[in-house]
């Protein structure tokens, strides 16, 4: 059976009272990550639609012979997004429920519980001026709620509109620490719900990334040629968690992650700005402790920590800068481990494609008015800015993968011609054990560095430079290291490497590398070992796919490889090091070669190749004779391959060695029930997306939508994941989805009384 890996990077969009919308949609990526976790486990399934999820799964195994694995490892949101991003990574870190967050969307993102009690008119007569703006609003012939409310509900919204105007003015008309209140008692209600396990495996990291605006700014030290230093202001924050896929999982207190959900949803002119004060306030209301308080503030506000400001810096929200924070969830791709086959997508959920968040003026061909001018550059377009740069990123660098796998194609016989007069063909006869792996591995890449000629002292030093900026970068993190702090560590190491004699064009030439630069890359050279070991799966599940039976060996084959790779990419993780290497880099501006060093003792790089020889020469073993000299084809040949395709992917050589392909969830997307988009479906796209605040109808409606667009979309990305040429019998991806809606709209019906009418309806259309 093969096996393989759906890794979903997931990216969540602000969009004010659309997030009820988002919830429907990560509820069902978080059903399906549940429902894959049980297929694998053999453990039952909750029902509904998470049962469709495992019949899906079931299905692809039994029609195809491909056994696929769901995992939602990284998340990235801002604003409305941030929040259901925040929820939904405490649900897959925890095994808790993500149901408790439901009831906080339908029952307390409503305009008359997010008032700040303060702001809400004390009596019919307050503010009467302002009921004429309000009945305009909300009675005008052909209005907003005359042509998309139901007459049943049209009096709740009229009533809800009317106090909202009439709250105060000039100041936010909706509470702080109340909204802090009411993310705090859905992270107690999930804490309290029945968990399960955390839905992934030991060792799979999840990362969390949750982006928040800095409203006065702090300062950044940027290195120039002159003057050598200067200062800028800098808006943009990111809070970062990762449980690091230790066991038990943590993602944070629950105070840092509501600290977080609140911060990033801070929407100008509707919520006050956050400050630290706000959550000390309700969590004193509730007579809780905030025990990782201090240490939260200096990891989240270090700058602001180390000057004791950080109690009053204002966060406003993080969609103001960055709504798609597709920057942090990319960067999150490095260094993932992986034991089996990954097929990486980054999937983005936008609520309101190509609808503004604001409508100040009238048509687009219009010249825009002042206000309209103004308000359209301070806030519409930064927040509404295209993700074309995001996907042009992607994009490339999946190109050069792309280019790299035709080149070692084309080049492939050559090599292999080269490894034959090395050794002889009849040497792929004898067992391969590890210490004759050990010595093959040697020769080849000695044959490689004279045979590549010129071209090698370009290799060398360019694998150098890499190595070397990997280890600066590491022990920058270790360290904990500023822009400054991270260039006199970058000049230090660079100095030691230059006193090495690794820079001088004899270490690394022609003729290839030196006693110095051949011992220094064995005790460095993580990327060589990692590039060499992800080719050689390449090639095993190139060899699986052309052979015309099933081979239980090449199976052995792959896994024995990727627990070699897992071996390595656990060196590269954070945690990995313990306090000897954490404190070394901290001094490593000082004493440069004393942190390489502790880096190389803590790795100790050399005992690792012995154990992923032990490992492969124990698989390679069993492999019929025509796969082994295959697969030791390409394993002992890739100091050739490497020599030719570093060039292309050396900032792409440690990740995870696959194109990333790039989805969205929007109602755009999802026509298999009513086609329409968000006009057709959503409500709270009205009152320039503030609408689903005013009505439970409203929010009902748009949470109902969100799990039926949401089913839709998982399952056409699990279904896009099958190699090309392969697919399911005719109909049955529509007859999934059919049940999947049916499910959702059987267990949604006695809960979602105010829009009883919308289900007879949606269960005419899904047929």
């Amino acid at each position: 059976m093969r096996e393989k890996e759906l890794r979903l990077a997931l990216v969540c969009y602000g969009g004010i009272s659309l997030a009820v919308y988002m919830h429907g949609i990560t509820l069902e990526v978080w059903r399906l990550a549940r429902a894959s976790r049980a297929f694998h486990s053999g453990e039952p399934c909750a029902g509904g639609s998470e049962s469709v999820y495992r019949d899906l799964l079931e299905t692809i195994e039994r029609e195809t012979g491909i056994r696929v694995r769901v995992l939602v490892d990284i998340v990235a949101g801002a604003s409305a997004g941030g929040i259901n991003g925040v929820f939904l990574g405490q649900a897959i870190a925890s095994g808790q429920s993500l149901e408790p967050l439901t009831e906080l969307w339908l029952e307390g993102a409503d305009v008359d519980i997010l008032i700040d009690p303060d702001a809400r008119p004390l009596s019919r007569a307050t503010k009467m001026w302002a009921t004429p703006l309000a009945w305009w609003a909300a009675g005008r012939r052909g209005g907003t709620i005359e042509r998309t409310v139901d007459a049943d509900t049209r009096e709740e919204v009229r009533a809800k509109l009317s106090r909202f105007v009439r709250a105060r003015w000039f100041a936010p008309p909706f509470g702080g620490e109340g909204f802090t209140n009411l993310l705090l008692d859905a992270l107690d209600a999930m804490a309290q719900s029945p968990a399960g396990e955390p839905l992934l495996p030991p060792g799979q990291p999840l990362d969390l990334f949750v982006t928040v605006t800095d409203f006065h700014g702090h300062p950044e030290r940027l290195v120039l040629n002159s003057p050598p230093e200067i200062v800028e202001t800098e808006h943009r924050l990111v809070i970062s968690f990762s449980d690091h896929g230790l066991s038990p999982r943590y993602l944070g207190d629950t105070p840092d992650l509501a600290f977080a959900a609140r911060a990033t949803a801070s929407f100008p002119g509707a919520f006050p700005p956050f400050t630290v004060s706000e959550l000390d306030r309700a969590l004193a209301g509730r007579k809780r402790e905030w025990p990782t308080r201090s240490a939260f503030l200096a990891r989240t506000l270090p700058r602001q920590a180390a000057i004791g400001t950080a109690e009053d810096t204002v966060l406003i929200d993080g969609a103001v800068l960055a709504n798609a924070p597709f920057g942090a969830a990319t960067q999150a791709l490095k260094d993932r481990p992986a034991r089996r086959e990954v097929d990486r997508r980054m999937v983005y959920i936008d609520p309101k494609p190509n609808i503004d968040a604001f409508r100040l003026s009238g048509a687009k061909a219009e010249l825009p008015g002042f206000f309209a001018t103004i308000f359209g550059a301070l806030s519409d377009i930064p927040r509404e800015q295209p993700i074309g740069d995001n996907l042009d990123a992607i994009e490339a660098r999946s190109r050069r993968i792309r280019r790299m796998r035709k080149i070692v194609d084309a080049i492939r016989p050559e090599v292999e011609g080269a490894i034959d007069t090395l050794f002889g063909r009849t040497f792929f006869l004898d067992n391969p054990t590890p210490a004759r792996l050990t010595a093959w591995r040697a020769k080849a890449q000695d044959a490689a560095a004279r045979q590549a000629g010129y071209a090698y002292a370009a290799y060398g030093h360019l694998k150098l430079s890499g190595v070397v900026e990997d280890m600066i970068d590491q022990i920058a993190t270790l360290a904990s290291a500023d822009r400054i702090a991270n260039s006199e560590i970058r000049g230090a190491i660079w100095a030691e490497i230059r006193k090495m004699g690794l820079t001088e064009p004899g270490a690394l030439s022609a003729n290839g590398a030196s006693e110095t630069a051949v011992a220094f890359f064995r005790d460095h050279d993580l990327g060589f070992r990692i590039r060499r070991l992800r080719a050689l799966i390449r090639r095993i599940s190139e060899i699986e796919e052309a052979a015309s039976e099933p081979l239980p060996s090449i199976q052995t084959a792959r896994d024995a490889a990727y627990s070699a790779l897992a071996l390595y990419l656990d060196r590269q993780m954070d945690d990995f090091f313990g306090p000897d290497p954490i404190t070394a880099a901290g001094n490593a501006a000082q004493q440069p070669a004393a942190a390489m060093a502790a880096i190389a003792a803590a790795r100790d790089l050399r005992l690792v190749d012995d154990r992923a020889d032990d490992l492969l020469a124990t698989a390679l073993t069993d492999l019929p004779k025509a796969e082994r000299r295959d697969v030791l084809l390409t394993y002992l040949g890739f100091p050739f391959y490497d020599i030719a395709t570093l060039p292309l992917l050396h900032s792409e050589g440690t990740d995870e060695f696959n194109p990333v392909l790039v989805d969205r969830i929007a109602p755009d997307d999802c026509s298999a029930i009513r086609a329409g988009g968000a006009e057709a479906t959503l409500k709270g796209i009205q009152f320039n997306s503030f609408g689903a605040f005013f009505s439970r109808a409203y929010r009902e409606n748009d949470y109902l939508w969100g799990r039926l667009h949401g089913a839709e979309r998982v399952i056409d990305i699990v279904v896009s994941t099958l190699p090309v040429g392969v697919t399911l019998p005719p109909g049955t991806v529509a007859t999934l989805k059919k049940q999947a809606f049916r499910a959702i709209l059987a267990q949604e019906r006695p809960r979602l009384d105010a829009i009883q009418p919308l289900f007879d309806q949606l269960e005419r259309e899904v047929g």
